[in-house]
Protein backbone atom coordinates (compact mmCIF):
# COMPACT_ATOMS: atom_id res chain seq x y z
CA UNK A 1 0.00 0.00 0.00
CA UNK A 2 1.21 3.59 -0.81
CA UNK A 3 1.54 6.28 1.85
CA UNK A 4 0.36 9.52 0.64
CA UNK A 5 4.15 10.90 0.00
CA UNK A 6 4.07 8.32 -2.85
CA UNK A 7 0.26 9.16 -3.87
CA UNK A 8 1.39 12.50 -4.80
CA UNK A 9 4.29 11.83 -7.21
CA UNK A 10 7.70 10.04 -6.69
CA UNK A 11 10.65 10.43 -8.64
CA UNK A 12 11.54 6.78 -8.31
CA UNK A 13 10.22 4.38 -10.59
CA UNK A 14 7.90 1.26 -8.97
CA UNK A 15 10.52 -0.91 -9.35
CA UNK A 16 12.86 1.01 -7.28
CA UNK A 17 10.48 1.29 -4.63
CA UNK A 18 9.60 -1.98 -4.18
CA UNK A 19 13.26 -2.99 -4.20
CA UNK A 20 14.00 -0.52 -1.08
CA UNK A 21 16.68 1.09 -3.38
CA UNK A 22 18.05 4.44 -2.82
CA UNK A 23 20.34 6.30 -0.37
CA UNK A 24 21.63 5.07 2.45
CA UNK A 25 21.03 7.96 4.38
CA UNK A 26 24.36 8.54 6.45
CA UNK A 27 26.37 9.98 3.32
CA UNK A 28 25.55 13.69 4.54
CA UNK A 29 27.12 13.43 7.67
CA UNK A 30 30.30 12.26 6.66
CA UNK A 31 30.90 15.39 3.70
CA UNK A 32 29.64 17.36 6.42
CA UNK A 33 32.59 15.98 8.74
CA UNK A 34 35.38 16.10 6.54
CA UNK A 35 34.53 19.92 5.32
CA UNK A 36 34.43 20.71 8.83
CA UNK A 37 37.74 18.98 9.43
CA UNK A 38 38.96 20.43 6.58
CA UNK A 39 37.97 24.24 7.61
CA UNK A 40 39.35 23.73 11.04
CA UNK A 41 42.62 22.47 9.56
CA UNK A 42 43.32 25.82 7.73
CA UNK A 43 43.90 28.02 10.77
CA UNK A 44 45.75 25.22 13.04
CA UNK A 45 47.82 24.76 10.23
CA UNK A 46 48.39 27.90 9.59
CA UNK A 47 49.41 28.12 13.90
CA UNK A 48 51.63 25.33 13.06
CA UNK A 49 53.68 26.84 10.31
CA UNK A 50 53.93 30.34 11.79
CA UNK A 51 54.82 28.40 15.51
CA UNK A 52 57.69 26.10 13.27
CA UNK A 53 59.06 29.09 11.52
CA UNK A 54 59.42 30.99 14.83
CA UNK A 55 61.15 28.10 16.54
CA UNK A 56 63.32 28.07 13.80
CA UNK A 57 67.14 27.14 15.20
CA UNK A 58 65.65 26.75 18.75
CA UNK A 59 67.18 24.32 21.08
CA UNK A 60 65.19 21.73 22.32
CA UNK A 61 64.74 22.98 26.06
CA UNK A 62 63.20 26.10 23.96
CA UNK A 63 61.06 23.66 22.34
CA UNK A 64 59.86 21.83 24.97
CA UNK A 65 59.19 25.02 27.13
CA UNK A 66 56.97 26.29 23.51
CA UNK A 67 54.97 23.12 23.94
CA UNK A 68 54.56 23.72 27.86
CA UNK A 69 52.32 26.40 27.18
CA UNK A 70 48.89 25.38 27.62
CA UNK A 71 47.82 27.53 24.99
CA UNK A 72 50.26 25.40 22.75
CA UNK A 73 49.37 21.98 23.73
CA UNK A 74 46.07 22.19 23.70
CA UNK A 75 46.59 23.78 19.55
CA UNK A 76 48.69 20.53 18.88
CA UNK A 77 46.20 18.00 20.62
CA UNK A 78 43.62 20.15 18.45
CA UNK A 79 45.80 19.77 15.58
CA UNK A 80 46.35 15.92 15.37
CA UNK A 81 42.74 15.36 16.44
CA UNK A 82 41.41 17.34 13.48
CA UNK A 83 44.10 16.01 10.92
CA UNK A 84 43.65 12.08 11.89
CA UNK A 85 39.94 12.76 11.79
CA UNK A 86 39.96 14.05 8.35
CA UNK A 87 42.88 11.91 7.18
CA UNK A 88 40.38 8.54 8.20
CA UNK A 89 37.03 10.09 6.86
CA UNK A 90 39.27 10.80 3.42
CA UNK A 91 41.30 7.30 3.31
CA UNK A 92 37.78 5.91 4.06
CA UNK A 93 36.35 7.25 0.65
CA UNK A 94 39.09 5.78 -1.14
CA UNK A 95 38.69 2.62 0.08
CA UNK A 96 34.58 2.30 -0.38
CA UNK A 97 35.62 3.81 -4.09
CA UNK A 98 38.31 2.03 -5.48
CA UNK A 99 38.31 -1.64 -3.30
CA UNK A 100 36.13 -3.69 -4.75
CA UNK A 101 36.85 -7.04 -3.20
CA UNK A 102 35.09 -6.91 0.04
CA UNK A 103 37.16 -8.54 2.30
CA UNK A 104 39.61 -6.62 1.17
CA UNK A 105 37.92 -3.35 1.68
CA UNK A 106 36.73 -4.30 5.15
CA UNK A 107 39.98 -5.05 6.45
CA UNK A 108 41.68 -2.11 4.67
CA UNK A 109 38.59 -0.15 6.57
CA UNK A 110 39.58 -1.57 10.22
CA UNK A 111 43.13 -1.61 9.47
CA UNK A 112 43.14 2.16 8.67
CA UNK A 113 40.81 2.88 11.26
CA UNK A 114 43.37 1.33 14.03
CA UNK A 115 46.13 2.38 12.62
CA UNK A 116 45.11 5.82 12.82
CA UNK A 117 43.66 5.66 16.23
CA UNK A 118 46.78 4.33 17.70
CA UNK A 119 49.09 7.07 15.52
CA UNK A 120 46.77 9.63 16.83
CA UNK A 121 46.89 8.45 20.72
CA UNK A 122 50.47 8.02 20.38
CA UNK A 123 50.64 11.58 19.33
CA UNK A 124 48.48 13.05 22.22
CA UNK A 125 50.35 10.83 24.77
CA UNK A 126 53.78 12.54 23.93
CA UNK A 127 52.48 15.83 23.99
CA UNK A 128 50.69 15.52 27.11
CA UNK A 129 54.17 14.21 28.73
CA UNK A 130 56.01 17.09 27.73
CA UNK A 131 53.12 19.70 28.54
CA UNK A 132 52.32 17.90 31.94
Amino acid sequence: MMDTKEKQGSMRSPLARARGLGAAGHGSGHWMAQRFTAIANIPLTLWLVYSIITLKGASHEVFVAWLGQPVNAVLMILFLLSVFYHAALGLQVVIEDYVHCSCAKITALIGIKFALLALAMASILSILKVAL
